[in-house]
């Protein structure tokens, strides 16, 4: 079955181009993607060995802003904001700049959150003060 095409040796059908060209295009180097996959890899194994450290932080910084935070508001009557300034001076810590504060009025309780590792609430009652809530 002849086609009327002919090749030259080394050339293989399908392929087009100058007929010298027989070797395919380069592919770009890879090194940046290798190098974020590493540095990717490297950031996950540093959080998993941290993890624990940084979650008993943030149960220490959400307990300690949770019960203050709750005197300062419903013992000495002051607002939020001038609550989570004494908060800050505390300097707890690596988790000292994620905690956020807020209260429920009506319940009269303070929750203090660090995202993803801890959240901890004070609860106010005129006869017995500030009392933390259970840890899980």
């Amino acid at each position: 079955m002849a086609t009327g095409t002919s090749y030259r040796t080394g050339d293989s059908p399908g392929t087009e181009g100058k007929p010298g060209d027989s070797y395919p295009v380069r592919q770009p180097s890879r090194w940046l993607r290798n190098l974020v996959l590493i540095a990717l890899v490297m950031l996950a194994l540093l959080l998993a060995f941290s993890w624990r450290g940084l979650r008993q932080e943030g149960i220490v910084s959400t307990s300690y802003g949770a019960q203050v935070a709750c005197a300062c508001r419903f013992v000495s009557r002051q607002e939020l904001g001038t609550c989570k300034s004494r908060v800050a001076l505390a300097q707890l810590g690596r988790t000292a700049s994620l905690l956020s504060l807020s209260e429920d009025a009506e319940t009269r309780t303070v929750t203090a959150s660090v995202p993803l590792l801890a959240s901890q609430t004070a609860s106010f009652a005129p006869d017995r003060g500030c009392q933390l809530e259970a840890w899980n």
